[in-house]
């Protein structure tokens, strides 16, 4: 391990993952730094999913090196520094949201209840409410919320607004944006609408066909005058949606 992974929150060297024939994703070496919003672009198929497993130890690499703050994905997912939301938000749909807290109280030695309950009441969602009854934009702040509690290091998000309306889609990422700033969370964004990440993120990471072909600052990356969502697109080709 070299300097460059401990001081890195989520730190790859030539990781790569393979299904059967196919690698998903391949001698992908990416460095987040801390206090960052990344976001994670590339077409259907690219390896961010891929990726973001990796990361949270969800997938083992078949080659090459990731590490989460110095230590393994899984061992730092293990410690509460990890939280991820996927893009089903998974919920135990038959519990009441209470219920959810209660359970992420028990499981995770960092959990904030105090916190967790304080922002479901401000956004208007009844802890006695069953999870499979709430909006597709409440069970979206439900699992944000679980995964907030943690209190983690680092934040991964597998487009989990991607089916969301836009109303719901914006409050969902300025509130992750809010709690970035003021928690201090780096946080590791999925998304294909690259102009609703625009405003969001400073750093840019981008995927095709399992290769990390971008990664950097955002200010660094994009030519003066020319829009995130341009940039991107003229690096996948003009063709594959971000």
């Amino acid at each position: 391990m070299d300097l460059d992974d401990e001081a890195a929150v989520l730190a790859t060297c030539d990781a790569g993952k393979r299904y059967g024939r196919r690698w998903a994703l391949s001698a992908a070496t990416v460095r987040v730094p801390a206090n960052s919003v990344v976001a994670l672009v590339g077409p259907n198929g690219a390896g961010k999913t891929t990726l973001l497993h990796l990361a949270v130890g969800l997938a083992r690499p078949d080659a090459g090196r990731v590490t989460v703050l110095g230590r393994s994905p899984v061992a730092a997912t293990a410690r509460g520094d990890v939280g991820f939301v996927a893009q089903d938000k998974p919920l135990y749909r038959r519990f009441r949201v209470g219920e959810l807290l209660r359970m992420g109280a028990a499981l995770n030695a960092r959990w904030d209840q105090r916190y967790a309950a304080g922002r479901l009441t401000g956004l208007g969602i009844d802890p006695r409410r069953r999870a499979d009854t709430l909006s597709g934009g409440a069970q979206a702040q439900v699992a944000l919320t679980l995964a907030l509690a943690k209190r983690p290091r680092l934040l991964l998000l597998d487009e989990p607004a991607a089916a969301l309306d836009p109303v719901a889609r914006r409050a969902f990422l300025d509130g992750i944006a809010d709690e970035a700033r003021t928690q201090g969370i780096t946080v590791l964004h999925s998304s294909h609408d690259v102009a609703e990440l625009d405003r969001a993120c400073d750093h840019l990471l981008i995927v095709k066909d399992g290769t990390v072909v971008r990664a950097g600052a955002i200010a660094e990356l994009v030519p003066a005058g020319q829009g995130l969502e341009a940039f991107v697109l003229s690096v996948l080709g003009g063709g594959g949606a971000a």
